[in-house]
């Protein structure tokens, strides 16, 4: 088909607003967001976290709070990550599987207050149980060991779903992680809770205010670099991704998001399963420097960034700016 101006006048369809509204190809609903929220030891606590303006650590007796305020927010699932005591953490990351810690006090709290009106993602890695802020084991030269690793990582998945978890989210890029917690999560009559695999996890330089709240930043001995991805390679994410769809896994993620919107895109062309973004830490600051820089309007800034992963493809968005994104599009 052949289109030519005058017959074709592409600005029609803009003149108005409720036109623009008729034939917009991507739309972004509080459907589309998840929150990650940090949950801290202590009671009654609301902890600011420096690097994140707006973002806190909320203690177990105040995170099923936040959840109720998803709930009302239409957002449909919330993340949850601990920042553990550093007593409580140990070279073996031991605390990870513990029943009682705070990741599955979380979970049990935000249940019992909102019973499955909302839905509990977990993460399962070591980082934030280990005293070398590694995502896995160790061994005597530093490297981190895959199979050990995935071993105790199985033992953390069942202690969450246990507790009540719908979605486990293994993100320590590990080999063959979501094969042995598929297996252990049908073994152990979990069969209808999820995984949401952190299939292409880069090592990237936007991840620096997360470490800040998981209470990991001056932890980390060397870097990361052995298991998560080159951000210059794009085939190796595609293979990834196919492996851990193999194994097992219900949805996948890339991270971080913005940098990586062809990552997304090939994944949602290539694979039948939903595609997510995790809009991280350094992104969510970065906005949040711009405007308070004066460089853009904050709401601009964070909905265009938004869209832009549903246009790439994504299903939907980690983001920390859930809740303010959720009330703007709630009008």
């Amino acid at each position: 088909m052949t289109r030519a101006y005058p017959a074709t006048r592409l600005r029609r369809t803009r003149t108005h607003g409720w036109s623009r509204a008729m034939v917009r190809e991507t739309v972004l609903t509080p459907a589309d967001l998840i929150w990650p929220l940090f949950v801290t030891s202590g009671k009654g606590v609301e902890d600011p976290v420096g690097a994140l303006p707006g973002v806190s650590r909320w203690s177990v007796d105040l995170i099923a709070g936040r959840a109720k305020e998803a709930v009302a927010l239409g957002i449909p699932c919330i993340a949850l990550f601990p920042n553990t005591p550093r007593e409580k953490r140990s070279d073996d990351g031991a605390e990870a599987f513990n029943p009682d810690n705070l990741m599955c006090q979380a979970i049990r709290a935000i249940r019992d207050a909102c019973g499955n009106d909302i839905g509990i993602l977990t993460d399962v890695a070591l980082d934030p149980y280990t005293s070398h802020g590694h995502d896995g084991l160790v061994d005597e030269g530093g490297y981190v060991m895959n199979d050990d690793t995935v071993a105790v990582l199985v033992d953390q998945a069942l202690a969450q779903a246990e507790a009540g978890a719908d979605i486990i989210a293994p993100s320590d890029m590990m080999d063959g992680r979501v094969k042995a917690i598929r297996m252990a999560l049908e073994m152990g009559g979990h069969h209808n809770v999820q995984i949401m695999a952190y299939a292409a996890k880069y090592a990237s330089a936007f991840y620096g205010p997360f470490r800040d709240a998981v209470g990991t930043d001056g932890l980390l001995k060397g870097d990361k670099r052995t298991y998560q991805m080159d951000p210059g390679n794009a085939d190796e994410a595609m293979a990834e991704i196919a492996l851990d769809i193999a194994e097992g896994a219900d949805s996948v993620m890339v991270k971080p998001g913005l940098a990586y919107l062809d990552l997304i895109w090939r994944a949602k062309q290539r694979f039948e399963v939903p595609v997510f973004a995790y809009q991280v830490s350094g992104e969510y600051a970065l906005i949040e420097a711009g405007a308070a820089a004066g460089i853009a309007d904050r709401e601009a800034l964070l909905m265009e960034k938004l869209i832009a992963f549903k246009r790439a493809g994504c299903s939907g968005v980690l983001t920390y700016h859930a809740p303010f994104a959720a009330r703007l599009l709630n009008g």
